[in-house]
């Protein structure tokens, strides 16, 4: 007697009609007004890449070889020291730091652990005109040294030279370690207890647990944030510019402006695309080949190392000490400056200036904001791999560094004004001249193609706690999904929506490249605005501006600090 069921052929039959209309369905299913809409952010944020990657296939003729005979090699070079020294100086700092305030009990500790995020919200630029400013010859520092000792000239005595390839790595390493310390802290607190005290019993002291054990269990997020910080540093301009320091950046400047070879400018920016895409890949690649796996009580606090007092002493040292250089000195010569100079540094057009950046970095925060809803929330309602790699590609220009942006935006917003012009001309008789190019609509948009990725993580982790049984419960209410976002989504995340638009606010602000290259005429921010004063050595006059851009910068830094420390307070 046979067991096995029986089935019919209609049975069969009905299967295999099953399958096939599920198969035509999917074929023939029409995307939603989400999906399109997240595929025509996706193209137009990847569009400046797109230029600049087609332009490696153009003939500039003589151009290309004479930079190649003369100063290619240089900013290649020059690129690969400022990437070494960085990783090295954020890594000693980032890792060290991270170690000291997560697994050792000396004073200050707990104040530390969220200080030492502070200087993040410095850009490096400033930093380099502070310290110029007090360290040059003329100086106050070498004119005290020269009266003290009886010093007539330089050549009496040596001082480091801060306008160097050297000043750049120390002030990059000074203002990106927090990036490392942040994500290597995070993967400090996550490891298991156990794992930590089986050092312990196995005899592994504090020094040798932390080489042995713990910085290869937190290797990827330490490569993580390494990878960020050496794509802040090859993004910079006004610090390597105002150091006369060769890179890719200051070449696509002077390739574009000085000897007006947009092309040429084109494929530089095409070459610094490389070296990040070179980091984004071995962030990757470190990701994937370290799979450790931890046990459950990674929440569990570890007992921390307690130190004694010297040892306490030298610990907090270490944590005061890139505070101290990355925020609290030149945040102190700045106050300084602006309070000696008062009637000085608040006049030049300070309000419109200041107008010009709030303008600027609040309407890209709100467009950023909406975008990211946007693709977020596309995401959320259609999560096919079709549409999570479209999310993906949106949020890629963070990585791109700006003056790559400006180049990838103007050459086709430039040849789309001409084609206007042109038909304009043609048919009216009119010329309109250029509508686009050198508008606050094209910097705008190079802004959100940099920064739209800050806005999307954070609202894509908002929306991540929200369960989805909210949106079936909204849907049987009869709400469609935009309302269900306004109404249900939205307040439930409002915290992860005010982080977005706090983000790009401040990196807007900060912003100096694109802004440089793409602003209107006549148009100047803040960040534009002290650039210029100290490439005119009008150092005073760039102290109000200066310490405006850090004064908001420290803003969201203030409020991640806040979190991680309450997070911590819970989590004990």
């Amino acid at each position: 007697m046979s067991l096995r069921p029986s089935v019919s052929t209609h049975d069969v039959k009905s299967s295999e009609l099953g399958l096939r209309s599920q198969l035509v369905a999917r074929l023939t299913k029409r995307p939603n007004g989400w999906a399109i809409a997240t595929w025509i952010i996706a193209a137009l944020v990847f569009l400046p890449v797109l230029v600049v990657a087609g332009s490696v296939f153009a003939d500039v003729g003589e151009v290309w070889a004479h930079l190649a005979e003369t100063v290619l090699m240089t900013y290649i070079s020059n690129s690969l020291i400022l990437m070494a020294g960085v990783a090295i100086g954020v890594l000693v700092i980032g890792v060290g730091t991270a170690w000291l305030v997560t697994m050792c009990q000396f004073i200050g500790a707990r104040i530390f652990e969220w200080a030492l995020l502070l200087p993040l919200a410095a850009p490096a630029y400033l930093l380099a005109y502070t310290y110029t400013n007090w360290l040059e010859y003329f100086g106050p520092v070498q004119t005290g040294l020269r009266t003290l000792f009886g010093w007539e000239s330089a050549t009496d005595y040596w001082f480091p030279n801060v306008r160097s390839i050297w000043g750049a790595i120390a002030l990059f390493t000074l203002t990106l370690y927090p990036y490392v310390y942040m994500l290597a802290r995070v993967a400090f607190l996550e490891q298991s207890v156990c794992t930590l005290e089986v050092s312990r019993s196995l005899g592994c002291g504090p020094w040798r647990s932390f080489i042995k054990v713990a910085v290869p269990l937190a290797r990827p997020a330490i490569i993580a944030g390494l990878s960020l910080a050496l794509m802040e540093t090859l993004n910079d301009f006004g610090t390597v510019q105002y150091f006369s320091v060769a890179t890719f950046t200051t070449g696509i400047y002077r390739t574009w402006f000085g000897m007006g070879e947009r092309v040429a400018a084109a494929q530089l920016s095409a070459m610094l695309m490389l070296f990040i895409l070179a980091l984004i890949l071995l962030e990757r690649w470190s990701r994937q080949q370290a799979q450790y796996y931890q046990a459950n009580n990674s929440l569990q606090a570890p007992t921390a190392y307690p130190l004694g007092r010297w040892r306490g002493g030298l610990a907090a040292l270490a944590c005061l000490l890139p505070i101290s250089l990355g925020l609290l000195v030149p945040g102190g010569l700045l106050v300084l400056m602006v309070k000696d100079n008062w009637a000085d540094v608040l006049g030049n057009r300070f309000t419109e200036l200041v107008t010009n950046s709030l303008t600027l970095a609040g309407l890209t925060a709100a467009i950023a904001l909406l975008l990211s809803l946007v693709l977020a929330y596309g995401q959320r309602l259609d999560g096919s791999r079709p549409i999570r790699f479209g999310v993906r590609l949106s949020a890629m220009g963070y990585g791109i560094p700006g003056a790559v942006i400006a180049v990838g935006i103007l050459i086709p917003v430039a040849r789309l004004d001409n084609a206007i012009a042109a038909w304009s001309a043609a048919t009216f008789g009119i010329s309109p001249g250029l509508l686009l190019s050198g508008t606050i609509t094209a910097l705008v948009f190079a802004y959100l193609v940099r920064f739209l990725a800050v806005s999307l993580g954070s609202v894509e982790s908002g929306l991540a706690k929200i369960r989805p049984n909210l949106d079936d419960a909204a849907r049987s209410l009869g709400y469609s999904p935009s309302k269900t976002l306004a109404k249900i989504h939205a307040p439930l995340m409002t915290s992860s929506l005010l982080t977005a638009v706090m983000l790009v606010f401040v990196d807007v602000m900060k912003e100096l490249p694109a802004t440089l290259v793409m602003r209107p005429f006549n148009f100047d921010t803040l960040a534009v605005r002290v650039y210029q004063y100290a490439s005119d050595e009008r150092l005073v006059e760039a102290a109000a501006p200066a310490l405006t851009i850090l004064l908001v910068g420290l803003l969201p830094v203030v409020a991640l600090s806040w979190q991680i420390t309450r997070a911590r307070q819970i989590r004990q």
